[in-house]
């Protein structure tokens, strides 16, 4: 049995095809938002001593993105990465703790405020 053009199957294969293409080019500009945030993590933890925690929470989740997209392209899954699903939550961290900058203490005053 041959499957023409017209077969949802196919259809859907050349969607699959098209969906695919697009996170291809969606990995290269993660990618390379990976790699400069890996920089300036890196000079971060340098001018600080550790690392920043934020930037430790965004480089997770975005690492998980690139994974989805991987599992996706090599048909591991049939689940579309963001923004079809819902961003990865960065996990907690095991490396080094993350620096944490202290509140900055409010200043009492005795006046109003002048408008």
């Amino acid at each position: 049995m041959n499957s023409s053009p017209s077969d949802p199957r196919h259809e859907s294969l050349v969607l699959r095809i098209i969906w695919m293409l697009v996170f291809a080019l969606v990995w290269q500009v993660a990618q390379f938002m990976l790699g400069a945030l890996v920089l300036v993590q890196l000079i971060y933890r340098l001018a600080y001593g550790a690392p920043n925690a934020g930037m430790m929470a965004f480089g997770d989740s975005l690492s998980q993105f690139l994974a989805q997209i991987g599992c996706f392209g090599s048909f591991h899954t049939e689940l579309k990465p963001w923004p079809f699903a819902d961003w990865p939550a960065a996990r907690p961290a095991d490396g080094e703790a993350a620096h944490r900058v202290p509140a900055a203490a409010h200043p009492v005053r005795d006046e109003e405020p002048r408008l």
